[in-house]
């Protein structure tokens, strides 16, 4: 089968978030079973600056945009890896500094940016005369191709029987923007509707997904159901509910050549679940760099890498940290993101700086050693579609202590002592009290080295991989395709 992925970043090209993780991982992984992949984004300022080889695939390709001629060149990555990956090139849209905006919001053009990117990747599947079996589409920046395939190219011969799956990694994010996006891209004005993409007096992308695809997917099955409901449906719950027939969830998943603590050399020392003695040298280190004093008898550390944003849930931890700190234990944050949360991290850190220690920054490799690190990972969401960090914890050995919601809830078994069953900890209401009542489970297997050993062999021995998740998705194609 031929497979299209249309995404707005693509790892390790350009990256944000999980959506980048996905579709740069699940494209190699179907590759090897066989599929045959093609993946499109768009040619950013900082892949240039990277120096990321690559050969062009054609020259010029020109389309109507809007009642004007416009043209562009697509590249295609020359360092191979079973996907072939292909860049749009438009200096005037993607020639900046940042994917989607600055600390200041987002570009204001956004709407045409993305829009004029997925029309562009439809173009290309013609310029290479590449027509997939499968369309998958990625969030609300491509969801907008679904509108060019129902009107502008409806009785395009090229695309006849093409069939469309729309993955929605964030449910929050959907492109809103004012009604004469429509005009301004070369779409109907018709479409200002409630029935097709008006919403709120606003022309919404992502509706495009839900309304047009032939199958919708989210990145857990927990979310599937969530997104259903009017707590987490941002308003498209409805609309949701009408498709829920055709939706589906399927867990995202971590590539184990990179998440390994046997093979990682980021790390200060290298261990196994057959071998845990690396982990107290990992941990160690860890306390160093973040300049927190060894503790005097083996207490927790307890370690956070996120996008620091409402989403995530910070507020629910700095109410919690003054409870937390009492229990002896020592917190490791790392990340950025919202200015507001960054200041109240730092508050909290300068009231307990030989409990607390924070770094505001993106730093992979930084993050690696966190989750080696520590021996506990939180994840307090107030909502998380999927969540990779919670993934890589559990590879390294490093328990989590999450919300049960999403992906968090679908990946992470609640420790039954009686069994010896489980890998982590989880609590249900999005408030400080009940992050305070699963740390405190923690903290007492924690004392209890056999059974706290128990548990770090299980959470090491969770599989997680991403041929998992592609054999689930290549099911999902040929259910797709009939």
């Amino acid at each position: 089968m031929k497979i299209a992925f249309f995404a707005s970043e693509v790892a390790p090209y350009a990256k944000t978030g999980g959506l980048a993780e996905v579709a740069g991982a699940l494209p190699r992984f179907l590759s090897k079973l066989g599929f045959e992949v093609k993946v499109f984004m768009p040619l950013y300022r900082d892949i240039r600056r990277k120096g990321v080889p690559l050969l062009k695939a054609a020259d010029r390709v020109s389309f109507d945009w809007a009642g004007q001629e416009e043209v562009f060149s697509l590249w295609e990555s020359a360092e191979g890896g079973g996907a072939s990956v292909y860049f749009i090139d438009k200096p005037a849209l993607f020639e900046r500094d940042s994917l989607y905006g600055t600390p200041a919001g987002d570009y204001p053009d956004n709407g045409e940016r993305f829009a004029f990117f997925s029309k562009a990747a439809l173009e290309s599947l013609k310029a290479l005369n590449f027509l997939p079996d499968v369309l998958h589409l990625h969030d609300w920046q491509t969801a907008i191709a679904l509108a060019y395939l129902k009107t502008i190219y409806r009785d395009d011969p090229f695309f006849a029987g093409m069939r469309t799956l729309f993955t929605i990694h964030n449910l929050a994010y959907q492109g809103t923007f004012d009604p004469a996006a429509l005009k301004s891209v070369g779409l109907p004005e018709t479409l200002f509707r409630i029935e097709d993409l008006e919403f709120y007096g606003k022309v919404n992308f992502l509706k495009a997904g839900i309304l047009y695809s032939d199958a919708i997917s989210t990145v857990s099955f927990r979310y599937s159901r969530e997104i259903q409901t009017p707590e987490q449906g941002f308003g498209l719950d409805a609309l949701l509910r009408d498709r829920s027939d055709v939706i589906t969830g399927i867990l995202n998943g971590i590539d184990y050549a990179t998440w390994n603590p046997a093979a990682d050399t980021s790390i200060a020392a290298a261990y196994s679940p057959s071998d845990l003695k690396g982990k107290a040298v990992c941990k160690a280190d860890l306390l160093s760099v973040f300049g927190l004093p060894a503790p005097k008898k083996d207490v927790p550390v307890m370690g956070m890498v996120s996008r620091l944003a409402g989403q995530k849930g910070l507020d629910i931890l700095i109410d919690a940290l003054p409870k937390l700190v009492t229990f002896g234990l020592r917190i490791i944050v790392l990340g950025t993101g919202e200015t507001a949360i960054q200041g109240d991290l730092e508050k909290a850190a300068r009231r307990t700086p030989s409990f607390f220690g924070l770094k505001i920054a993106f730093d992979e490799t930084l993050a690696h050693k966190v989750i080696a690190g520590s021996d506990l990972f939180v994840n307090p969401a107030r909502y998380e579609p999927c969540g990779l960090t919670q993934m890589y914890s559990l590879k390294y050995g490093t328990i989590p202590v999450v919300r049960a919601t999403g992906g968090l809830d679908d990946s992470v078994q609640e420790f039954d002592p009686k069994e010896g069953s489980g890998t982590g900890f989880k609590f249900d209401q999005p408030s400080a009290d009940g992050l305070i009542r699963a740390v405190d489970r923690a903290l007492r297997l924690f004392g209890q080295k056999p059974a706290w050993t128990k548990l770090m062999q299980n959470a090491m021995a969770a599989d997680f991989s991403w041929g998992r998740a592609a054999e689930e998705y290549g099911l999902l194609y040929r259910h797709i395709r009939g």
